[in-house]
Order: C-alpha cells, then structure tokens, then sequence
C-alpha cells in the first residue's frame, strides 16, 4: 500500500506550503536539482526552472493554471545523458505522460529523475493568461483554485479553460513517483503526499516533519466527478471534429489558416525528430513546379502543402499523442490542431489497444512484431 503523508498549509496559503516542502526537499543529499515552475518578474511569466539553491524557490507555483511548454522536452534534454546528479521534477499529469513516451522512444530516461506530479485541474490558454493573473500572480492562483473547488468554474473569469484541458481525462498523475494530491483535499488545512515508487519512500521517509495519513474519503468521488465531465467534453468534442473533417474538401476547409509556421511541430512534446522531413530539400520545390501546379488547376493557394504537412504528422505520431494541447495553444491562427490530433489519436492508439503515456511497460506501436496482429485486415486468426 503507498505512503501517504500531509503537508500542513497555513494561513489558507497552500502556495507557501508547497514552497516549504520543495525547499525541504532540495535541502536533503539525494536531490541535486530541483525542477519546478516559478513565477519570472519578467511579465509575470510562469516557466519551468532549474532550481540548486533552497533560497532561490520563493517564486515557485506549480499550481498556476498555465503552462506555456509542455516541460516533458526539457526533461527529456536533462536525462538524455547520465549527469551522476538526481533531480526531483514538478511536472503535471500530461507532461509525465509526454516524458513516459520520450523515454520509451530513448529520448529520456527514468533512472536519476524523480517524477513528481500535481492534480491538475486545468489551465488557461498563454493568450488569456496574463489576463487572468494581472499583476499578481500567486493571488490569481489562489483565487483560480478557489474558483474551481467551490464549484464556480474557470469560467466565471471571462474565458475558459483551454479546450485540451477540459477534454483530459487524467486530471492525476498516477505514474508520477510522488504524487501531489488536491482533489478531495482541504486545500486550505493540507495538501496530501502519495509514494508510488520505492525511491519516492524513501524520500518522505528521509523527510521530517510529515505527518501520515488515509487517502481522504471523498477524493475518489471528485476525481470521478471531474473525469466523467471531461470524457463528456471529450467525446463531443470527438464527433464534432469527426463530422468537421470527414472529407477532404471539410478538411482542407479545417486546415485553411495554416500558414506552414511549424509552431505545433516544434510545441509537441513528443514531435522529437532532429530533421523533419518538410524542412528539408523534398519541400523546397522549384519556382517552376508553383507554376505548373497553377497552370494544371488554374489556380493555386499558397503556402502549398499545409494539408499534406498535418495529414504526415498525424500519420507519425498519433500513437504517441498524450492531448496537451500545446499544438493549439502555439497556432498563431487558432487552428485547432489538437481537437484534430487528439480525434485521430483517440482511433489509431484504440486500434492498437494503446494508450500513450500510460506505461513504460508497454511497447509504443509498430515498434514490436505480434504474430496474428489485425486478423481483420491480414485474413490471419487471432
């Protein structure tokens, strides 16, 4: 059975709670390096940062409901080669999931990091923001939580959660090694510590000042509330996109703006290839080809293959998708890239009974050999 240790909040400020901890945490000899967001005094900006000093974390707030990169991509750049350093990393549930791929695509490892994951109930696109947080971030943080656990919503602020989010069905992180919970918790008494993973017990064991404790009574009645009401979101969200892009005409219509930027290449946590194949010679068509293609259909819109651009991204990673949403929230033309990616994900990785980010036990498509595989297509049996 996991450990499940409180950390005391005072003054209704769990902010400062969380400080505490990850201060004590950074303290002890078996964490080198802290990685954690922070509030940066540039714009206010919330961004992940690579903390060595205790005294540098006052400005950290992982519950800040933005997140302007999926942080699986720096982990991934942390670990991809031993430092003999551990370090503890603050991530929530979609960028572990995103980390868990990476690793399983042998862009990361697992083995001197120690995941530590957040409940996540959402969060704002990077546009509405600076927005919501105004001038004070910590409060906007604290007054979003107080939003959503009273039950007034995101939405009471003018705009609403980013659509990837309402549409997550994995608001905790249950691969994490530590696992932060807030679902079902009196935020302003204590925050719960749940160990996963041998090397996550011995870290509350080396702690002092935990005290233990249950799983608290109604937390598994308000993280099935809050899944049941995303997979709600999530399924519509599925047909209505299906319905939008069922035929080439509807899909080119869907993908219109697209202005060849790449931003959502770039944004995925789990787009890893060092050289794309549209950003090389095969794309670089001479002058002559733009013309001929505008002689043979009369008229030509550019920039030529935006649709052929999303159709091979979809193909190559659609397994590994884990809905982020970053795709989306980095379109400068509000293209929605991830209701789309997610649609086609939500077919290929049921296709091969796969859920990307669930485990590193289990082998990423196509990347094993399984006798009998689809016996509907091969005429095989099962």
């Amino acid at each position: 059975m996991a450990k499940i240790a409180k950390i005391e909040v005072k003054e209704n400020n769990p902010l400062n709670a969380l400080q505490i901890f990850f201060k004590a945490l950074l303290e002890q000899d078996k964490i080198d390096a802290l990685m954690v967001p922070q509030h940066l005094p540039m714009k206010n900006v919330v961004m992940p940062t690579l903390v060595t000093n205790p005294d540098k974390l006052n400005g950290t707030d992982p519950l800040a409901p933005v997140f302007p990169i999926n942080a699986a991509k720096v982990v991934s750049k942390l670990t991809r080669r031993p430092t003999g350093s551990r370090v503890a990393v603050v991530l929530r549930p979609c960028e572990i999931r995103a980390f868990i791929e990476l690793v399983k695509l042998k862009q990361g490892s697992v083995e001197d990091v120690v995941l530590v994951g957040m409940d996540c109930l959402g969060t704002y696109s990077n546009v509405n923001y600076p927005r919501f947080a105004g001038d004070n971030g910590t409060e906007a943080t604290l007054r979003f939580y107080q939003n959503m656990l009273s039950g007034k919503g995101a939405a009471c602020e003018d705009f609403d959660l980013s659509p990837a989010c309402k549409a997550c069905e994995h608001p905790i992180a249950e691969n994490a090694d530590l696992e932060i919970g807030i679902l079902g918790v009196d935020m302003n008494d204590h925050l719960i510590l749940k160990a996963n993973t041998t090397k996550a017990e011995e870290l509350l064991d080396n702690l002092g000042g935990l005290s233990r404790t249950e799983e608290p009574a109604g937390r598994k009645q308000a993280i099935e509330s809050l899944v049941a009401r995303r997979i709600a979101y999530r399924d519509k969200m599925f047909e209505e996109t299906s319905e939008a892009t069922s035929d080439l005409n509807k899909l080119t219509a869907y993908l219109a703006n697209c202005v060849n930027c790449y931003n959502c290449r770039v944004a995925c946590p789990v787009c890893y290839c060092k050289e794309c194949v549209f950003v090389t010679d095969v794309f670089d068509h001479e002058p002559s080809q733009y013309l001929r293609w505008a002689k043979w259909k009369g008229i030509l819109k550019l920039p030529t293959d935006t649709v052929f651009y999303h159709i091979t991204r979809l193909a190559h990673m659609s397994t590994a998708c884990i809905g982020c949403g970053q795709c989306s929230n980095a379109c400068p033309n509000n293209i929605p890239v991830m209701e789309i990616f997610r649609t086609v994900a939500s077919y290929t990785q049921r296709a091969f009974a796969y859920e990307a980010g669930r485990s590193l036990e289990e082998k990423p498509p196509l990347s094993v050999f399984r006798e009998a595989e689809f016996p509907e297509v091969t005429g095989g049996k099962n």
